[in-house]
C-alpha cells in the first residue's frame, strides 16, 4: 500500500483497550501531570498515587521526577528497582520492570506503533517485558512487543525492536564508527 491510499479519517482504534473509563483517565491525566512529575513531589507520594490508580508497585522501587507513566494500571515494577528523570512508559499495552533493575534517564518504552499496511493506520501494540537486574541506560528505546532478559544491559541511545537474551550487553553504534 502507498500513502495515497490511506484513510487516517477511518482509523478506528480498533482493538485497544484503555484498561479504565474516562472519567479515571482524566483523573489520573489531571494529576499525573500537575502533581507526580513535579521535582517537589516525594517519592513515596507518587508510589502511594501510582497504586491507587492501579500500578503494581513492589517495595522499595524509586520514581523519579519528570516521568511520565501513561496508564499506571497497565504497570508492574519490581522491588527495589529504579525509574530515571524523564522517563516516558508509554503503556498502551502492559509494562513490567523487574526488581532491581534500572531504567534510566529519558529512556522511552513505547508499547504502541501502527500498522502501517492497513489503510486506516490501525494499532499495532505489544506489551514489554524488563527482566530482573536490567539496566536500560539514558535515552535508550523499546519499542513494542520486545523482553530484555535479566541481568541484560541496553547501552544509551540504543534502540532495541527486538529481543535481548539474559545477561546480553547491547550498546547502541558509535558515531563514525564502520560497521
Amino acid at each position: 500500500m502507498n500513502n495515497s491510499s490511506r484513510s487516517l479519517a477511518g482509523f478506528t482504534g480498533a482493538g485497544y483497550d484503555k484498561g479504565r473509563g474516562r472519567i479515571i483517565q482524566i483523573a489520573w491525566l489531571a494529576i499525573s501531570g500537575s502533581v507526580l512529575s513535579q521535582w517537589w513531589c516525594p517519592n513515596s507520594i507518587r508510589i502511594a498515587v501510582l497504586r491507587k490508580f492501579g500500578a503494581d508497585i513492589a517495595d522499595g522501587v524509586l520514581i523519579r521526577h519528570r516521568v511520565r507513566i501513561h496508564w499506571p494500571w497497565k504497570l508492574k515494577v519490581g522491588a527495589d528497582s529504579w525509574i530515571g528523570e524523564g522517563t516516558w512508559i508509554l503503556n498502551l499495552e502492559p509494562v513490567t520492570i523487574g526488581s532491581d533493575s534500572v531504567v534510566s534517564q529519558d529512556v522511552l518504552l513505547c508499547t504502541g506503533s501502527h500498522d502501517h499496511r492497513s489503510p486506516t493506520f490501525e494499532f499495532d501494540n505489544a506489551p514489554i517485558v524488563i527482566g530482573d537486574g536490567a539496566w536500560i541506560a539514558a535515552r535508550a528505546t523499546v519499542l513494542r512487543g520486545v523482553t530484555i532478559g535479566d541481568r541484560a544491559i541496553i547501552g544509551a541511545t540504543a534502540l532495541v525492536t527486538a529481543d535481548v537474551p539474559d545477561g546480553t550487553t547491547m550498546l547502541a553504534p558509535r558515531a563514525g564508527a564502520s560497521r
